[in-house]
């Protein structure tokens, strides 16, 4: 299945009425084993993993891989067989443009932070796309983790020192104020609890460390969406939510606020792809490992469903040199752990200055009439 969701799930209210039917139905499915290996090299775990969060390792691995709940509507294990198979695929590297492009963002943006990291972290790397843009005087030692230890296998030349860790984005095992720096692309909008996920960030950030991170949101994929929706609704009389709603840019920074980040910065980025047509977007969607993962996902996608939504991508969003358009709302974030040598706002009531003076600046004194 070709087709991409990624719903994000703040709290029960943010569920559609369809998904969370859907969801309820989705309590009595059989349970799915979760099996993560958790490795590193180079270094001795217990310099940087929690024994304690072994055990909860476990439990949550548990609850994770399973059904139901209303913080629970991707399928993990699923996830992380899609992105398997992409990176085993023989030409992989050809679907990697949108993942290198935006690791090569957020790269820019650790730049902007003027100091060295001497350890940090990458939350969902994948084959290190961001690691790749980063030279050894701004990080000097750097732990990759993603769900999927092939991707990991696939890293990218970086020139700091590297060490790999197999964890689930959701469940990062590591020790409270560890990082000096987090960063993540293209990964967040694939996790149930994107506020726990947050707050986990926040917690193995050093006092004073920040979090660079970018994940795809807003009306990402609108014309996809559209298409098939309308398809459905000709073909089959109703439609299933084959791409779910994503995070909104002014969702992001109250969440960060709520982790517990400080001096918060968060915009947006609009990424226009061209295609041939709808087919090569789905099938680069699949080699890039985004599949739907959702525990509501149907199986199957009828023939004359696809073709007649091929048939009004063309026709609503296609240009005059016969291809389509797929968009990409890419959302950026920055945010600080508190740390008591940051700069503070003032307390109310001390201006010594009007707003209505400042029309006044730069002004001479009035001329006295003779």
């Amino acid at each position: 299945m070709y087709t991409l969701a990624s719903k994000r799930v703040f709290n029960d209210g943010c569920i559609c009425q369809t998904l969370r039917a859907c969801m309820a139905k989705a309590t009595g499915l059989p349970e799915v084993s979760s099996h993560r290996n958790i490795s590193t090299r180079l270094m001795k775990p217990e310099q940087i993993l929690s024994e304690s969060h072994y055990r909860l390792l476990r439990c949550a691995r548990h609850l994770s891989g399973r059904p139901g709940g209303a913080m629970n509507v991707f399928d993990r294990a699923m996830k992380r067989q899609q992105k398997k198979w992409a990176a085993s695929l023989q030409d992989s590297d050809k679907y990697d443009y949108l993942r290198s492009e935006i690791g090569l963002r957020v790269a820019d943006r650790v730049y902007d932070v003027a100091r060295t990291f001497p350890l940090a972290l990458d939350v969902g790397c994948g084959k290190s796309y961001i690691a790749e843009h980063l030279s050894k005087d701004i990080v000097e030692r750097f732990f990759l983790t993603d769900i999927c230890s092939k991707s990991l296998r696939l890293q990218r030349q970086s020139e700091m020192p590297t060490h790999c860790v197999q964890a689930d984005e959701e469940f990062l095992p590591f020790k409270e104020n560890t990082f000096d720096l987090v960063v993540s692309s293209l990964s967040l909008h694939w996790i149930n609890d994107l506020p726990g996920a947050l707050r986990q960030i926040q917690r193995v950030l050093k006092p004073d460390g920040v979090f660079i991170g970018a994940m795809v949101g807003g009306e990402t994929l609108y014309e996809l969406r559209c298409s098939l929706q309308l398809a459905e609704l000709e073909r089959e009389g109703g439609f299933s939510p084959h791409i779910s709603p994503y995070t909104a840019v002014t969702d992001l920074g109250n969440l960060l606020g709520q982790a517990g980040f400080s001096m918060l910065t968060v915009d947006i980025d609009e990424i226009q792809v061209h295609y041939p047509g709808m087919f090569e977007v789905m099938r680069d969607l699949q080699g890039m490992g985004e599949s739907n993962c959702a525990w509501t996902r149907r199986p199957i996608i009828h023939r004359d469903t696809l073709l007649a939504a091929a048939a009004i991508y063309k026709e609503m969003y296609g240009n005059e040199d016969g291809t389509v358009p797929a968009t990409f709302d890419i959302l950026h974030m920055i945010g600080w752990k508190p740390h008591e040598s940051q700069a503070k706002p003032a307390q109310r009531g001390s201006a010594n200055v009007s707003f209505a003076d400042l029309s006044k600046i730069g002004k001479g004194p009035p001329q006295q009439q003779s």
